[in-house]
């Protein structure tokens, strides 16, 4: 599934197109992705404008000039394709390819001024809804949405909090949606290789110095994750979508049986299951 980063990269790559734009029609070529459309979906979004673009979580939610909130996941397998006058572009950075066949073409968008963006999902574990923007953080998608790994409010102490006297993994603590939101992974291996910490140890055992070493790890892995991939943006021409950059520069997460990238240490990568879920860390220098 995209995590926050290639989520963020979607984001920042479709609001050029989007954001000011009036929508012209709505084509919807099903009648449901993972769920059904809203009633009247694509007549709903006919002649609306997108005022802004954010991201909450792992949602994409664009705002629309009649105070409803287009809210779009992209499930497990779901990309944007965007259609300019003169190019082809898929914003978006994954460490897995994502689909170009047209017969997973599902949705398509077309603006005021000739852009078309087409939503492509081969699983169909992504969706799209409408909700009233009054109401979006008491609807059950995002009522028990923890909170966001890149604002302000992450930090060591507020780590500490969250994870007081939990016995569960410190990597299924972190995965917990309801704790922090859009944390995959991928980057949760990552942010926990940077910060020396074993992804086995209890949540509730942080010392406050580890749980500010954490948050400054998490923040600085999707920071890296989201420039490296928003790099392939800088040139619509030549971006294609198909593969970010920072999974090249990968320190733990599918690197079993290589050296471990922290400095002076001598360990190798190894690769675990946890809930269902591989997990690549260094048991030499993560305690």
């Amino acid at each position: 599934m995209p995590e926050l980063p290639e989520v963020e990269t979607v984001r920042r790559g479709l609001a050029p197109v989007m954001e000011g734009r009036r929508i012209e029609s709505v084509e919807a070529r099903r009648p449901d992705l993972r769920f059904p459309f809203p009633e009247r979906f694509a007549e709903r979004l006919a002649g609306r404008t997108v005022t802004s673009l954010g991201r909450r979580a792992k949602y994409l939610l664009a705002d629309l000039d009649d105070d409803e909130v287009l809210v779009m996941h992209l499930g497990m397998s779901g990309s944007f394709r965007v259609e300019l006058p003169d190019a082809a572009i898929a914003p978006g950075a994954f460490h897995h390819p994502r689909s170009k066949a047209a017969t997973h073409d599902h949705v398509r968008f077309a603006f005021a001024g000739g852009a078309s963006i087409t939503y492509n999902d081969p699983r169909r574990f992504g969706f799209m809804t409408l909700l009233p923007r009054a109401n979006l953080e008491a609807h059950p998608l995002f009522r028990h949405v923890g909170v966001e790994p890149l604002g302000n409010a992450l930090d060591g102490a507020l780590l500490l909090k969250l994870f007081a006297d939990r016995k569960t993994s410190l990597k299924a603590a972190l995965l917990d949606q309801r704790l922090i939101a859009g944390l995959g992974n991928i980057y949760v291996c990552e942010a926990l290789n940077r910060s020396r910490l074993s992804p086995t140890r209890a949540a509730g055992t942080l010392k406050p110095s580890q749980a500010e070493a954490l948050a400054g790890a998490i923040r600085a892995t999707l920071e890296d994750a989201i420039a490296a991939g928003g790099s392939t943006l800088r040139d619509f021409a030549h971006a294609d979508g198909a593969l970010g950059y920072f999974q090249h520069a990968f320190r733990a997460y599918d690197r079993e049986h290589e050296p471990c990238a922290t400095p002076g240490c001598r360990g190798v990568i190894r690769r675990i299951v946890q809930t269902g879920r591989s997990t690549f860390f260094c048991p030499e220098c993560q305690k």
